[in-house]
């Protein structure tokens, strides 16, 4: 495997990895513009566009653009995060060239027809619809409220209701001219791919995009808070977080294992304990999401309203449990697990691609995967248990509830157990 790095005299970058063996490549686009980079009032947008971007462009029809790909046997698709908004494509080798014209063909092109964007509005406005059916989805973005409240990383990517019924032609370009220069474009491939032909064509495609100034994001700031909102429903959905690391901090790797060990599958603690041995719930879970410059550890679960406040209580009482006797075996299995989930997901083109795109995002290099694999071998017991007491009784939490939740434990309360 060879992995390459260009960027072109006007910022746009390049990132490749050839994977010997494949057939494929996996393509894309990373641009560094997602719901943190909206104002109040554009929430939803970067997520509309990402929609609007497939409707046609200049020399393509909505039906050319998917023809064009699946003629050749390959797809492509796009999602928005809260940092970034990707468009990606997997062709096989022999059509590397056609999937990023493509791709740069509706990043630089998209025609915006009028009629189309009240068509996608309706698409849009159904997908939040169907968002607040779904109470285990509905319940992260409320999470994410309370924890970054009044700040872009705290609003949701689809965007209110009322936000996206307003988007006009000239809202989506005005993002469009703010956020998709070159210098916030990362172009990432994996798999059958030559550095030296797609820098080629990255430069034919995009080397003439002039320079913009880059926007500026606040840095988060984790408030805390809680939200329930009661509703009849067959479970009580409990989340609850707490702030964590981001990407950029020594501490990533300890959050990761933590939470792996605390809720990360079916050995863990808080599976074990509330689950196995208890009978509380059917899902129950913990994982340790991180941004650039702050995260979130997260536990969830879904269970009756009955159930609710001995769960809660017992979740934090595994968290001050694990704080004093996390043992060095919980600790080897979750940082194996953590490996393995890492070498496993890069055999895939499409993920290491993503990767490749993200690290170039975060740090604007490439970690060697064997400095990675090397921090995560460094983590102690004695890290973990250290962790767990901040995680336990000081850092920053924030609490949401949905469903038949009128007997939940306040925050408060779960503050005041922390405490005990």
């Amino acid at each position: 495997m060879s992995l390459n790095q260009t960027t072109l005299p006007n910022g746009f970058r390049i990132v490749t990895e050839k994977m010997d063996g494949m057939a494929s490549s996996a393509i894309g686009v990373w641009v560094n513009a997602g719901a943190r980079h909206e104002t109040p009032q554009q929430n939803g947008i970067a997520h509309f566009l990402e929609h609007m971007a497939f409707k046609g462009t200049a020399t393509r029809s909505s039906l050319q653009i998917a023809e064009a790909i699946e003629d050749v046997g390959g797809y492509i698709n796009a999602y928005t995060s809260r940092e970034v908004t990707a468009y990606y494509a997997r062709v096989l080798e022999n059509d590397v060239a056609l999937g990023l014209d493509v791709i740069a063909d509706i990043l630089r092109n998209p025609v915006l027809d009028p009629s189309e964007v009240e068509v996608e509005r309706g698409v849009i406005l159904q997908e939040i619809g169907q968002a607040l059916d779904t109470p285990d989805d509905v319940i992260f973005d409320w999470l994410q409220e309370q924890a970054y409240p009044d700040q872009p990383i705290g609003r949701t990517i689809l965007g209110p209701s009322e936000r996206v019924s307003a988007f006009s032609r000239d809202d989506l370009k005005l993002f469009i001219a703010d956020h998709y220069g070159p210098e916030q474009m990362i172009l990432s491939a994996a798999g059958a791919v030559d550095h030296d032909k797609i820098v080629k064509l990255a430069e034919n495609l995009f080397g003439d995009m002039p320079s913009k100034k880059l926007y500026q994001i606040d840095s988060a700031r984790f408030g805390g808070g809680e939200f329930r909102q009661v509703k009849q429903l067959e479970q009580a959905h409990f989340a609850l977080g707490f702030e964590s690391p981001g990407y950029r901090s020594d501490d990533i790797y300890i959050a990761q294992i933590y939470a792996s060990a605390l809720g990360g599958g079916m050995s863990s603690r808080l599976f074990q304990e509330i689950r196995e041995n208890r009978g509380l719930c059917y899902t129950i879970f913990a994982q340790a999401g991180a941004y650039a410059d702050t995260g979130m550890t997260t536990i969830y679960a879904g269970t009756s309203a009955e159930q609710l406040p001995e769960l809660a209580n017992i979740t934090i009482d595994e968290m001050k449990r694990a704080a004093s006797d996390m043992s060095p075996a919980e600790v080897a299995r979750a940082r194996a697990q953590m490996k393995a989930g890492l070498l496993m997901g890069l055999e895939s083109p499409s993920n290491r691609a993503e990767r490749l795109a993200r690290l170039i995002q975060i740090w604007d290099r490439i970690p060697p995967l064997e400095e990675t694999v090397a921090q995560i071998d460094a983590v102690t017991t004695g890290d973990v248990r250290d962790f767990a007491e901040r995680m336990a009784t000081q850092a920053p939490a924030a609490l949401a509830l949905y469903g038949p939740v009128d007997a939940a434990p306040t925050l408060d309360d779960l503050h005041n157990r922390r405490a005990a």
